[in-house]
């Protein structure tokens, strides 16, 4: 039911397919936040027309509101969102970072003051699973501790030691419910810019022989340099027939880097969240739409874009709908956005394919970040 295919490769950029119960999907592949059951501000019918193949939520968030029994009684989160293809879910570790000031980490696992009503929620390695297997997603992340990137060495060298162990906590509990059978388990790499601890992360997540790995930690904070140093080591830390996933990366540049590093997967809040705010991805460059040269301006977002928005839709009529408060302008950007992702990723699958990739990446970046 869980399969990973390596289809070819371009130096150390791989094509891949990713099997999974609800279906098998194109690697490189960029997911879109669902964190809370939804991607915010279009329906499952428009993410499949814009080209995502998967979609990730938040068992944190889920697990707050509506609980995870809510969904599991509705059918399970594809059920539950409509939403048919491949489902990942984050464990609630990106929260032990984002939510510093509201939890409390112990060696047994976290305790958070919900956000929602105050209350005191624990959670462990054992607990994310159980949850997230509640929820039915495809692929479940382990607990895992992410420091800031200005966390000190003991910080950072303690989170590698203690997200390790809870990995095979998470690893044992995965395998005793029986969930091994229908979901698969991705360990998360931590050790914030330290090749040392990186590297000894990564040899503590792969003794314990799971699905597929992720690389956290590289976007909460620190440079782009910093990131490189954690990517260029991926390659020989983590097996080469697994899935690899870069965890919160999507700005086009990075997602590139990534590539280029041997990622299969990625997922950001990019897309959706600079769609409210009226920002679109384009290969030349963003383009606002708040700007006074868009009030007149009768061509679409993107001339080469196949998508909904740039089809029916002027620069002008969406300035104006962003101007006026338009629920719609929030849609039709991230349609948009959503679509160039899909188109980008698949560009970077075929110039794999056809062993240019090095070539079309450095274009790209040159296009849509000019000096």
């Amino acid at each position: 039911m869980f399969d990973f295919q390596v289809l070819g490769a371009d130096g150390k950029a791989r094509v891949g397919r990713l099997s999974t119960p609800h279906g098998a999907v194109e690697t490189p592949l960029f997911m879109p936040c669902g964190t809370c059951g939804t991607v915010k501000g279009v329906s499952p019918d428009q993410l499949r027309a814009a080209g995502m193949q998967m979609v990730l939520a938040n068992a944190y968030h889920l697990m707050l509101r509506p609980g995870a029994d809510v969904v599991a009684a509705l059918g399970g989160l594809h059920a539950m969102m409509a939403w048919d293809g491949p489902l990942l879910t984050d464990s609630g570790g990106y929260q032990v970072f984002s939510l510093a000031s509201r939890r409390q980490v112990t060696d047994e696992g976290v305790v958070f003051r919900s956000h929602v009503d105050g209350a005191r929620v624990p959670l462990t390695p054992e607990s994310s699973v159980a949850i997230q297997a509640h929820l039915g997603a495809d692929v479940m992340m382990q607990l895992d501790e992410c420091p800031p990137a200005d966390a000190s060495a003991d910080e950072v060298a303690r989170a590698v030691r203690r997200s390790a162990d809870w990995a095979r906590r998470a690893r044992d509990a995965w395998r005793q419910a029986g969930a091994d059978e229908r979901q698969a388990l991705f360990g998360i790499q931590q050790g914030g810019t330290d090749p040392a601890l990186r590297a000894e992360s990564a040899q503590r997540l792969v003794e314990l022989d799971l699905p597929g790995y992720a690389v956290g930690g590289v976007s909460v904070g620190e440079s782009r340099e910093a990131m490189a140093t954690v990517l260029a080591g991926i390659d020989a830390q983590l097996p080469r027939d697994r899935p690899r996933y870069l965890m919160g990366v999507g700005e086009p540049r990075d997602l590139l880097a990534g590539v280029a590093a041997g990622v299969d997967l990625f997922d950001c809040v990019l897309p959706t969240r600079n769609g409210r705010n009226a920002q679109a991805f384009t290969l030349a460059g963003r383009v606002k739409l708040r700007n006074a040269a868009c009030a007149r301006d009768p061509r679409p977002i993107d001339a080469d874009c196949d998508c909904y928005t740039c089809r029916h839709f002027s620069r002008a009529a969406l300035r104006h709908y962003v101007q006026a408060g338009e629920m719609l302008a929030a849609t039709l950007v991230t349609i948009h956005n959503l679509r160039f992702f899909a188109r980008l990723t698949a560009a970077i699958r075929q110039a794999i394919a056809e062993g240019c990739f090095a070539r079309r990446s450095a274009e790209w970046i040159e296009r849509m970040y000019p000096p």
